[in-house]
């Protein structure tokens, strides 16, 4: 394939892909609003035990771990479902060519930001720096797609970067927060406010919001 035939294809996938945004967004908002439920609950319980007992700590670093991954996956498997049942629906191939553009920009920093927010909580076990680590790069990621996603997810990604970096600021000039003998709790909080209320507003946006013709009348 020659390079304008290439770029011919992409254009052609881009263009299919923006046609489809509606129904992604449509699609993507359960899944939202499982993951965000999952995490303001499993935020509120460390913060909570904090508060009761002074900061002492309610799990170790690798229950945490083990505990957000285990909320991710729930809501990856409920997106991919989803996703898959749309496709099936429209008769199309699930891993389509637009699946594997956007794939290909949301990778590497979801890559990126895994394995960075790993290492701080399993060799340096630093919570909240890998939940703001996480936030950032999944913003980044969201981002990274804004050539042919909704707006709507754009603006999710945007609102993950701009709270990722404010919470960083917050954290970083906060000394009594970055020398508390555990960080469970601000590491909850972060996810909390992120993970979970931005997905559950973008939710509700979503599901508040008069879906086009071509979506209601499927």
């Amino acid at each position: 394939m020659s390079t304008t035939e290439a770029a011919l294809e992409n254009l052609r996938i881009i263009r299919s892909l923006m046609e489809k945004a509606h129904i992604y967004r449509a699609v993507s908002a359960p899944a939202a609003l499982t993951g965000g439920l999952l995490a303001l609950a499993a935020s509120a319980w460390p913060v909570q035990h904090a508060l009761a007992t002074q900061g002492v700590s309610l799990m170790s670093p690798g229950t945490f771990l083990d505990l957000w991954i285990a909320i991710l996956l729930v809501a990856s498997s409920l997106n991919v479902l989803l996703l898959a049942i749309e496709a099936k629906r429209r008769g199309q191939p699930f891993v389509s060519e637009g699946m594997r553009m956007a794939l290909r920009a949301f990778a590497p920093p979801m890559l990126v930001g895994g394995c960075v927010g790993i290492g701080l909580i399993v060799f340096l076990h630093n919570l909240t720096l890998a939940a703001l680590i996480w936030v950032l790069c999944y913003g980044l990621a969201l981002l990274a797609t804004s050539g042919f996603s909704p707006r709507s997810l754009v603006r999710l990604g945007w609102a993950f970067v701009m709270a990722g970096l404010a919470l960083f600021l917050v954290w970083a000039a906060n000394s009594d927060v970055r020398l508390l003998s555990s960080d469970e709790a601000p590491a909850s909080l972060v996810m909390g406010l992120t993970f979970g209320l931005l997905h559950v507003i973008y939710a509700l946006a979503v599901f508040l919001t008069p879906k086009p013709a071509e979506v209601r009348s499927k």
